[in-house]
């Protein structure tokens, strides 16, 4: 019987292996070929049939295993050749994950497609922290924005959304960090609390906490890298002002 060529890009999730969805899982379990990314916990690959065929086409900085092009034509060689292609992505596949594009080419090379929604990093890893995205009376809405474009530039809606009141998160930011800090340092909010969030949701997470002024020295102090999420926004304040909560609570109850 001659497999139906099928691509499903499916979101792992931020990290943590129990974040990805059960979806996500039933479509791993009946894959013949898996490509994942580098972002993907290793561990949901014990989900995959042994008779499964696994191929890593990560990115990690400087180093391209296979380049994009390279990917989608491998995609659509193994739909052809094997059946059912995963295409298992950190985070959410749609949220600068590509996801889109690859389904494109597949589908213009006669694959059935699919996508399995994973749950976006840029929303998880702050929740982990404490740091809502929206809260009642201090952010009434969130920019999520990749710190650097397909042309290795700084993204122009970040000068926007320095220009708001809304939560910004940044992601891939890292590497421009410095110019980052200076568009919301010439929008006059030096005091604006900043989080920085590396690898986060996972057991090597760590989380660096300053302000708009600070939060250079702090990343230099904590040797904070990618992967990691920046936060810019008065939700950072959240996460503290919960741990005081927790704090004097527990004290009463020594008392």
């Amino acid at each position: 019987m001659k497999r139906q060529p099928k691509l499903t890009v499916v979101g792992a999730g931020p990290g943590d292996v129990e974040l990805i969805t059960l979806k996500g899982i039933k479509a791993l379990e009946n894959a013949n070929v898996v490509l994942y990314d580098a972002l993907v916990n290793p561990k949901l690959l014990e989900y995959v049939s042994s008779q499964t065929e696994l191929i890593f086409v990560g990115k990690r900085r400087g180093c391209y295993r296979y380049q994009q092009e390279q990917i989608n034509e491998l995609i659509v060689s193994r739909a052809f050749s094997h059946g059912h292609v995963i295409r298992l992505k950190g985070g959410d596949p749609f949220i600068f994950g590509r996801g889109a594009e690859e389904m494109e080419y597949a589908a213009k090379n006669g694959l059935e497609v699919a996508i399995v929604p994973g749950i976006s990093s840029s929303l998880a890893v702050p929740a982990y922290q404490n740091i809502p995205l929206t809260k009642r009376g201090s952010s009434e809405s969130f920019w999520v924005i990749t710190g650097t474009t397909k042309e290795h530039q700084l993204s122009n809606d970040i000068a926007l959304a320095a220009k708001s009141n809304a939560t910004v998160v940044i992601l891939m930011g890292m590497g421009k960090l410095n110019e980052i800090v200076s568009l919301f340092k010439k929008e006059r909010k030096n005091d604006l609390p900043v989080a920085i969030i590396q690898n986060g949701t996972t057991k090597d997470e760590q989380i660096g906490i300053g302000t708009v002024n600070s939060i250079a020295s702090v990343v230099k102090e904590k040797k904070l890298d990618n992967p990691a999420i920046i936060v810019f926004g008065s939700v950072v304040r959240h996460r503290e002002k919960l741990l005081q909560i927790q704090q004097e609570i527990v004290l009463k109850e020594v008392v």
